[in-house]
C-alpha cells in the first residue's frame, strides 16, 4: 500500500487527499481494547490502515489488523463508518479518512511484542483510560465501539 499512496503523493505532494481506511475493535476479557502506538505519529490508534485498490473494507481490516498487531483476526460485526475529522502528519501530509469500524475476534497470531516499521508497541486499555489518541476520529470511533459493546 506504501507505494500506491507514495504514488499518489508524488503527484498531488502534501494537498489534503481523501483516502479510506479500515480497522477494528478487539477487546479481552476484561473488556480493554488493543491499540497500537503508532511510528509516525507517536500516539495511540486502532490497528487498521489504508485499503489497497480493489480492496474491500473487511479485507483491509483483516489485512492491516495482521499487520499492525500480529493478530490474526475474523470479522465479528460493523460497528459504524467514520468521515469526520483531518489528520496531519509529520511530514505535512493532510488527509481526511473515511473509516470502517468493525467489531474483529482474535483467531490466531499472537500480540507482536517487538517494533516494526509501523508500531511501536501494542497494550490493551480501558475505555474510560485511553492513552493520548491519533486523533479526533480514533476517539469517536472507540465512544462508537464501546457503545455498541454494551448493547
Amino acid at each position: 500500500m506504501a507505494n500506491y499512496i507514495q504514488e499518489i503523493r508524488a503527484l498531488v505532494g502534501h494537498k489534503p487527499l481523501i483516502l479510506n481506511t479500515a480497522a477494528g475493535i478487539l477487546v479481552n476479557d476484561q473488556q480493554q481494547v488493543l491499540l497500537n502506538l503508532r511510528t509516525d505519529t507517536h500516539n495511540w490508534s486502532l490497528p487498521g490502515g489504508y485499503l489497497e485498490y480493489g480492496e474491500t473494507y473487511a479485507e483491509a481490516c483483516v489485512r492491516e489488523y495482521l499487520e499492525d498487531s500480529g493478530v490474526q483476526v475474523k470479522i465479528i460485526a460493523p460497528i459504524g463508518m467514520f468521515d469526520r475529522g483531518e489528520t496531519t502528519y509529520p511530514n505535512g501530509d493532510v488527509t481526511q479518512t473515511i473509516s470502517q469500524l468493525f467489531l474483529v475476534q482474535a483467531i490466531g497470531g499472537h500480540v507482536l511484542t517487538k517494533a516494526t516499521d509501523e508500531t511501536v508497541k501494542l497494550d490493551y486499555f480501558d475505555f474510560d483510560n485511553l492513552p493520548p489518541l491519533m486523533n479526533q476520529q480514533t476517539a469517536d470511533m472507540l465512544t462508537a465501539a464501546q457503545k455498541f459493546l454494551q448493547k
